[in-house]
């Protein structure tokens, strides 16, 4: 019975361990979209992204689909690696097998405007990869 109870305690440990090593890969791909947003660095942002991944936000034509290389042309006119003002952090990640999702909340300069952006992942050969990602103004001022 000994046995089993620490058979059972192992593989639990292991598959925890797995977990956490899941989510700090996902991380590694989060900041690279924030860094990359926030930094004016369209080659890491774009690499967070898989090359047909559907971005679907609101912006002042309504709300349109993007493809990533749309997205991070918005970035074009900033100097690359100077900081924008974009500030950003995870709030939630949750990781089933290899798939999984995201929160990440982006706040404008002085915290004047708010998004919250929700990512769909996938874990491919070469990483975990942003399939799919929408977002939503949360502040009060539109």
């Amino acid at each position: 019975m000994r046995n089993y109870i620490l058979l059972f305690a192992a593989i639990l440990s292991l598959q925890m361990a797995n977990a956490q090593s899941e989510a700090s890969l996902i991380e590694k791909t989060l900041k690279n979209y924030m860094d990359g947003s926030s930094y004016n660095k369209p080659e890491m942002l774009l690499s967070a992204f898989t090359e047909d991944a559907t971005l679907y936000l609101t912006g002042r034509d309504g709300f349109k689909l993007y493809a990533p290389k749309e997205y991070v042309a918005l970035f074009k006119n900033a100097k690359i690696g100077e900081f924008n003002g974009r500030l950003a952090k995870i709030l939630a990640t949750e990781v089933v097998k290899d798939i999984a999702t995201a929160k990440v909340e982006i706040a404008g300069p002085d915290r004047k405007w708010i998004y919250i952006d929700l990512f769909l992942l996938k874990k491919f050969e070469n990483g975990w990869k942003i399939i799919s990602k929408t977002a939503t103004r949360v502040d009060d001022k539109k």
